[in-house]
């Protein structure tokens, strides 16, 4: 019988050797058959709702028909959710294991199940995101009046359809998309709409889908009404910008010296604005009914409600 094989690297002492023996050869395996696709199963760390947002961009719309297209219905109660197009964001890849400093990789490393947990649900999110909405294509009678930057404006007769989406807008310019973002300014509007209905009405049918609100075509002023309480901002129309120019007076309203940054304002007050070609132009009352943007009595009226609602909010 062979014994143990014995490797020596040249110039070494053999006592330091460890004996090696020759493996024998292994016989080749028959290749493994190729595992059949198959889609993850749904996510159980999502809200149910996430797979109706990943539809997918709907079907091109058909030719038009002879007959005139159906009026958008009114709905005055919640519905199941609309399905909309996903943005194009590619697949995230995974995230890495938890680690480092700081209290989140600690809270996430002492309890693996719960991480893995919120890596599959950040994963299956950062891939649900409302970016496009299409409602034009798949909704008879609907056409698209208005794309900002973050919401998508639709009209059909007396009504308006907006569309938030998750989009993340920052410096006059889309930045990205954070999941449900849309959601969140969308019923945090509907909150605020909610609560202030008895100090003016407002232009909310419903809102049949966490995105959506349907609301009465209005005629809008083209002024926007700024209330301000505090000596602060950073823009070039905010209130600290001008004050520490040397302005005394913004937009009718006379401004006390000696007042400091972030200090609070004796009294709230009105900064309205108007829109030039691509930013805001302060404006005083008097430009405003001069040039004929509002009657004086819109403007007292508009007025009035503005500061009510602010001080509501305060």
């Amino acid at each position: 019988e062979s014994g143990p094989v014995e490797h020596h690297p040249p110039f070494s002492d053999p006592s330091h050797s460890a004996a090696v023996r020759s493996p024998k050869p292994r016989a080749a395996q028959p290749p493994r058959p190729a595992a059949a696709a198959t889609h993850p199963p749904q996510n159980p760390h999502l809200p149910a709702h996430v797979s109706l947002r990943a539809a997918g961009r709907p079907p091109p719309r058909e030719p038009a028909q002879s007959s005139p297209p159906r009026p958008l219905t009114v709905l005055h109660t919640r519905s199941p959710r609309l399905s909309m197009s996903t943005s194009s964001r590619p697949r995230a890849t995974p995230l890495a294991a938890a680690g480092g400093s700081g209290a989140a990789p600690s809270l996430l490393a002492a309890d693996p199940g719960h991480r893995d947990s919120v890596i599959l649900a950040a994963r299956g999110a950062m891939t649900n995101c409302l970016g496009e909405t299409h409602l034009d294509l798949v909704v008879p009678g609907l056409r698209l009046a208005a794309k900002g930057k973050v919401r998508d404006v639709y009209e059909s007769g007396e009504h308006l359809v907006l569309v938030t989406t998750d989009r993340q807008s920052a410096f006059d310019r889309v930045l990205a998309s954070i999941p449900f973002k849309g959601q969140v300014l969308n019923e945090t509007s509907l909150w605020w709409f909610n609560r202030t209905s008895h100090i003016t009405p407002n232009a909310v049918v419903s809102s049949p889908d966490r995105n959506v609100t349907i609301a009465k075509r209005c005629s809008v002023f083209p002024v926007e009404f700024v209330v301000r309480g505090f000596v602060t901002g950073s823009t070039d129309t905010s209130l600290w910008t001008v004050y520490n120019k040397g302005v005394r007076n913004y937009c009718g309203n006379a401004i006390p010296d000696g007042m400091v940054k972030n200090q609070k304002l004796p009294a709230n007050i009105l900064t309205p604005t108007t829109k030039a070609a691509d930013h805001d132009v302060p404006i005083t009352p008097d430009e405003i009914v001069k040039s004929g943007l509002m009657s004086k009595d819109d403007f007292d009226e508009a007025r009035s409600k503005a500061l009510s609602l602010f001080e509501y909010g305060q």
